[in-house]
């Protein structure tokens, strides 16, 4: 049963397993292409390990297989955040905020916050990890932000304000630097907006 089939990769449900398959690409020189899928899928399975050891809920890595570029990792059942948001924007915000945090402390930048890639299952799961890498840099990690904000401005306008700074808040909790990465969004965000004009 395929759950998601995006730019990147397929998603199937197999039992209570999730495979990710990365998919070639044809406009792409075979060598080249069969590198970047093999160090992406490298890259992702090492990150969702690495997150298992902190403790922090996200699917659990069943096995890689290099060669087909395959992950599979543990089912994650339950909504996806974007659908219960309005229930509770305050406090789900603020989990959010602080789980971000957490992420960002131990150097590792998600790459695709949105509350798509977030299911409630007794907390919320953070998915889909393809484009996260390990960064120390402040710039990243405000980007990181930066794309969260957008996503909920643009999937959930009418809570926004509400959820964002519910979001700030929990990230102040859970990354001891906080302020740096605050202080560098703001920049970020200046750039955004010069950018529109």
């Amino acid at each position: 049963m395929i759950l998601a089939q995006g730019a990147e990769a397929i998603l199937q449900k197999q039992g209570n397993a999730v495979v990710k398959d990365r998919v070639a690409k044809s406009y792409r020189l075979p060598e080249i292409d069969q590198s970047l899928r093999r160090s992406r899928t490298r890259r992702e399975a090492r990150i969702l390990a690495k997150l298992q050891e902190l403790d922090f809920p996200v699917p659990k890595l069943q096995s890689i297989d290099e060669d087909n570029m395959r992950i599979t990792m543990d089912f994650v059942d339950g909504p996806q955040v974007k659908d219960i948001l309005h229930k509770d924007p305050a406090s789900l915000g603020r989990e959010i905020g602080r789980k971000v945090g957490i992420l960002h402390a131990n150097d590792i930048v998600h790459g695709d916050l949105t509350t798509s890639n977030m299911i409630q299952n007794n907390e919320i799961h953070f998915i889909d990890f393809g484009l996260s890498f390990v960064s120390a840099k402040v710039e990243d990690k405000a980007v990181d932000l930066h794309l969260l904000n957008r996503a909920l401005e643009a999937k959930h306008h009418d809570i926004y304000e509400q959820c964002a700074s519910a979001v700030l808040a929990g990230y102040k909790e859970g990354n001891p630097d906080a302020e740096a990465v605050l202080t560098r969004l703001q920049k970020v965000q200046a750039r955004g907006r010069n950018k529109k004009k």
